[in-house]
């Protein structure tokens, strides 16, 4: 299991994710952001290219689509909160989404 992200490790790591449109759930201990593309198609195309990162890493978002949006929470549920896991795949989903 992954320990959560506590003191100044957790707000140095959230720190950049938070300014880049990433928000905190404080009640579940989660990052959540909403993606919005062109259309379907590039909506449905980041979601495929996040689950191969998602697989590799063992570490699955909960997320939904509606049209051209993308809605992400990211938590680790083992770990009870937020861990680098959650930061590492925020950090590949901005890149592949062209928001980092």
């Amino acid at each position: 299991m992954t320990d959560t992200l506590t003191g100044d490790a957790r707000t140095q790591a959230l720190a950049p994710l938070l300014a880049a449109g990433w928000v905190l759930d404080e009640g579940r201990d989660a990052l959540e952001k909403t993606f919005e593309f062109k259309n379907f198609v590039e909506a449905f195309g980041f979601m495929a290219r996040v689950a191969l990162w998602a697989e590799k890493l063992d570490h699955h978002p909960e997320w939904r689509n509606v049209y051209r949006r993308v809605e992400v929470v990211l938590t680790t549920h083992d770990a009870g909160g937020l861990t680098a896991r959650d930061v590492d795949l925020a950090r590949r989903m901005d890149a592949l989404a062209g928001t980092a």
